[in-house]
């Protein structure tokens, strides 16, 4: 695999981001890698409904939503054997909880390279 290629079992990406043009996008860049669904939630409680309804292979988390963060829907996707890639415009400087802390994380602004060497690691950690 290439470094910007996904594993192929990842067809369908759940992106939880508040700020619409960046989940524009994240949406053209995982269309781009070969994912053939892509579905966009603003909020935790969007996130949850559609992981609901769809069968997601991977969710691309933002760290921080407005005034919260999504630590709480990390683990219920994670629960739901979701894997599980955070972006995040704050670098290190906006620490993960201790459980979360080998959570693969991107920094924003991502790319194709970036983005697909995230759900690769978070792809290489389900299978060790």
């Amino acid at each position: 695999m290439q470094s910007n290629e996904i594993p192929p079992a990842i067809k369908t990406v759940l992106v939880l981001e508040d700020n619409f043009i960046i989940a524009m996008d994240a949406e053209e860049i995982l269309s781009s890698l070969g994912v053939t669904e892509v579905h966009v939630a603003t909020n935790a409680e969007q996130a949850m409904e559609l992981a609901t309804v769809h069968s997601i292979d991977f969710a691309l988390i933002d760290v921080n939503l407005n005034s919260d963060t999504s630590f709480l829907i990390a683990d219920a996707m994670i629960a739901r054997g979701i894997m599980v890639g955070f972006t995040s415009g704050y670098g290190e400087s906006f620490p993960s909880p201790e459980h979360l802390r080998d959570v693969p994380r991107v920094d924003k602004p991502f790319n194709e390279m970036t983005i697909g060497s995230l759900i690769a690691a978070a792809h290489g950690q389900r299978d060790h």
